[in-house]
C-alpha cells in the first residue's frame, strides 16, 4: 500500500523553523499499530492521519500520534492538518477568509483562517474544552532538581508553578529570566518519579523576557513520558497556558492575548498567537494561532 503524505513546519512563515510534522490526507483506515508505526518511523513530535469523520459536522477527523501515543488532542498537528486541507482545497474555504471544524478525540473543534497579506494562511483553532487547573506541583527543592536550576531561578510568588490541562496536562514553571530558560536541562529519573506520583511530567518552563519584539512570553517544553525531548512548538500546552495566565491577569471580562516564544534554543524558533474570553474572571474560551508551511511531499509504503 502506498500513502502520500506531506511534511510541513508549524507555527513559523520560515521552512526549518516552528515544529515539524508528517501530514496523512484522506488516509484508510488504518490499524492503530500500523499509525503508531509510522509515526516512530517520522521520529517527529506528532504524526497526524487525517481521516473520515464520523460526525457530518466536521470536514474531517484527526488521529493524532506521538512516537509513543496516540493524542486526544494536540495543537500543532491540528494548525498544520488545517493548512493543508485550506490548501488542497479540501476544507469548503473560498475567498480569503473561511471557518470550518475538524473532529478530535476530544470533540469537534472550530477552525478559522485567514489570507494575510504575504500569502501565507493564519489559522486559528478554538479549544473543545477549557483549561482546568491540576494536581499541586513537586515542591521547590525538587523541581530545581528536575531543571538543573536553583530554586531561586524559580518564581515563586504571584507567579508560581501549577499544572494546567486543556485536556492534555502539563506542569508550567516560571524561571527568573530567559539566561535561566536557556540553561534548563531535565533530569529524566526525577520526571519519571513526578509521572508516577502525579501523572504527568510534561513540563513547560518560561519567562517573561522573550527575544522578539512584540512578544510577551519566551519557553520550552519538554516531554519525555511522550517520547518528546524537547518541542519547538506546544499548541495544546499554549491551550493550557491561557488557563495559567488569565488566572494571574486580573481581568474580569474580556479577551488576553498573547505571543509565546517557543523553539529558540534549538534553533527552530516558533511563534504561538494565544487568546483567552474571559466572564466572571473565567475562562469561557481559548483560541490557539499560527501559521505553516509546506517543506515535502512523498509517498510512504506500507506493507
Amino acid at each position: 500500500m502506498k500513502l502520500p503524505f506531506c511534511t510541513v513546519d508549524v507555527f513559523t512563515e520560515q521552512r526549518f523553523g516552528g515544529n515539524p510534522l508528517a501530514v496523512f490526507v484522506d488516509a484508510p483506515e488504518l490499524p492503530d499499530d500500523v499509525m503508531q508505526t509510522i509515526a516512530r518511523e517520522f521520529n517527529l513530535s506528532e504524526t497526524v492521519f487525517i481521516v473520515k469523520p464520523r460526525d457530518s459536522r466536521a470536514k474531517r477527523r484527526l488521529r493524532i500520534f506521538t512516537t509513543t501515543r496516540e493524542l486526544p488532542f494536540a495543537g500543532h498537528p491540528t494548525v498544520g492538518a488545517a493548512q493543508v486541507l485550506v490548501e488542497n482545497g479540501l476544507a469548503g474555504v473560498t475567498g480569503d477568509l473561511g471557518s470550518f471544524l475538524l473532529e478530535e478525540a476530544v470533540g469537534l473543534v472550530p477552525i478559522n483562517v485567514r489570507r494575510q497579506p504575504n500569502g501565507a494562511w493564519f489559522v486559528q483553532l478554538t479549544t473543545a474544552t477549557l483549561p482546568q487547573q491540576g494536581a499541586a506541583a513537586p515542591p521547590f527543592a525538587e523541581l530545581a532538581k528536575l531543571l538543573n536550576v536553583a530554586e531561586a531561578d524559580i518564581l515563586q510568588e504571584r507567579d508560581f508553578p501549577q499544572f494546567y490541562g486543556c485536556p492534555v496536562p502539563f506542569l508550567f514553571v516560571p524561571l527568573r529570566d530567559r539566561s535561566v530558560l536557556a540553561r534548563v536541562s531535565v533530569d529524566t529519573g526525577i520526571s519519571r518519579k513526578i509521572r508516577a506520583t502525579a501523572g504527568s511530567s510534561e513540563v513547560f518552563v518560561f519567562s517573561y523576557d522573550p527575544e522578539r519584539p512584540g512578544s510577551d512570553i519566551r519557553a520550552r517544553m519538554f516531554a519525555d513520558g511522550l517520547g518528546i525531548a524537547e518541542d519547538p512548538a506546544t499548541g495544546a500546552a499554549a491551550a493550557a497556558f491561557a488557563g495559567y495566565l488569565a488566572s494571574r491577569a486580573g481581568k474580569p471580562d474580556g479577551t488576553l492575548r498573547w505571543t509565546v516564544e517557543q523553539g529558540f534554543e534549538m534553533g527552530r524558533p516558533s511563534l504561538i498567537f494565544l487568546e483567552a474570553d474571559v466572564a466572571n474572571e473565567a475562562v469561557t474560551a481559548v483560541r490557539v494561532g499560527g501559521t505553516a508551511v509546506r517543506v515535502s511531499d512523498g509517498t510512504l509504503v506500507v506493507g
